[in-house]
């Protein structure tokens, strides 16, 4: 029993020292105020950043984050960390952020960088390794971006990711693998995954068109004809509109001051349009020709494509319109299941969030009832007041009788 146990210690052990945090932040205090570095990039307002639980939260020093505190800036603010690559192993990037003003238009991603970034000059053209997050604006952007640059050149998934779009805390995480795939996490659960090179254009295509293919001249692509023996009928040719039999010259119209009187015209019912001859299947159909391809000779494959060779920072670089976005649990590291455990404790987070922002809700919709004007019962009546010296109506049973 002694031994499995050791084993087993010794197995964790060895797991642990495979696996890397290379970076974290969970701003416990203010020394974030030293430790990440404002963009001082000419030409733009940058708005400040505050920490805080927000007005909602589940424990009010573990929920504690940064929050853009100005409407209508950009923000830009970076931390730089010991520089790591992914070489051979996962990355993990994971963040959490609560629009809990309720966002109209604004990002809430991050951007790493590698070791080049001038962090006092960052600014949105500054050239970063990842850009991974929500992206808000209006109903019709409601998306998490996943965004690699590959040689000099920023390139967009192709697949449409929804991000949360509720006042509440959630996690967002990106996994990358050495095998060249990728994984999509949101509050720990997989919304999108696949391989690199199918869901970015980083490369060439495989294939192309075969440039030397033509479609031969004979080649029949119509599945139907209109049927040579077919003939339009002798009764077939109709006018479109007829004059209305019903209709008669009025009495008062006259000839020669009014011209000619003509009858209206009206839609004739026996018209039965253009006539075209039915259609029947065509013989020398061929189907629908599709150009031949061959090998790219531009494509080389990359097994590389996951590759960072140098990680080095992360920034906060967006717009919002309306400011209040918390940013929290930073986590950079190769270990997924790591990540997932420090996810899951989101879940008691976002339970918190949610039993305080009812219980406030519930708060001010009573503070809404007690300081509403009670109804006079008497005020019924004052579009019925007699008006003074008036006797009343006496009204009996009868009169509704008679």
């Amino acid at each position: 029993m002694k031994s499995l146990v050791l084993s087993l210690v010794s197995l964790l052990a060895l797991y642990s020292v495979n696996c890397d945090v290379y970076y974290e932040e969970k701003f416990p205090d203010d020394s974030w105020e030293s430790n990440w570095i404002y963009s001082e990039h000419p030409g733009k307002e940058f708005g400040k950043f505050k920490l805080t639980a927000g007005k909602f939260f589940n424990d009010p020093e573990e929920d504690k984050g940064l929050q853009t505190s100005e409407d209508a800036r950009f923000y830009a603010l970076s931390h730089k960390f010991k520089s790591f690559s992914n070489e051979g192993k996962n990355l993990v990037i994971q963040f959490s952020v609560k629009h809990e003003q309720d966002i109209d238009c604004g990002g809430g991603y991050v951007k790493v960088f590698d070791c080049n970034l001038d962090q006092k000059d960052m600014h949105g053209e500054s050239p970063y390794e990842i850009m991974f997050g929500p992206d808000i604006c209006g109903p019709g952007t409601k998306k998490v971006h996943v965004i690699f640059s590959y040689k000099g050149k920023n390139h967009l998934i192709k697949k449409d990711i929804r991000c949360k779009d509720d006042v509440y805390s959630h996690m967002y995480t990106l996994v990358v693998k050495p095998d060249n795939t990728y994984e999509v996490l949101i509050d720990n659960e997989k919304v999108e995954g696949g391989n690199l090179e199918d869901d970015w254009d980083f490369l060439p295509p495989k294939k192309i068109k075969d440039p030397e293919a033509k479609k031969p001249e004979d080649w029949d692509e119509r599945a139907t004809i209109p049927d040579p023996d077919d003939t339009k009928p002798e009764d077939w040719e109709k006018p479109e509109h007829i004059p209305d039999p019903d209709a008669a010259k009025p009495e008062d119209w006259d000839d020669e001051m009014d011209g000619e009187w003509e009858p209206p015209m009206i839609d004739n019912p026996d018209y039965k349009g253009a006539w075209t001859p039915k259609q029947i299947d065509n013989p020398a159909y061929k189907g629908i020709w599709v150009h031949p391809e061959i090998d790219n000779p531009e494509y080389t494959e990359d097994k590389n494509l996951y590759l960072r060779k140098e990680i080095c920072a992360v920034g906060l670089d967006l717009w919002q319109v309306k400011s209040g976005t918390i940013f929290d649990n930073i986590l950079f590291t190769d270990d997924l299941e790591e990540a997932k455990e420090r996810g899951a404790l989101l879940k008691q987070t976002l339970e918190g969030e949610k039993k305080m922002k009812t219980a406030q809700d519930e708060a001010e919709r009573e503070k809404e009832k007690s300081e509403k004007p009670e109804d006079d019962d008497d005020e019924d009546l004052d579009d019925d007041a007699i008006p003074e010296g008036v006797d009343a109506p006496v009204v009996s049973s009868k009169s509704f009788l008679s």
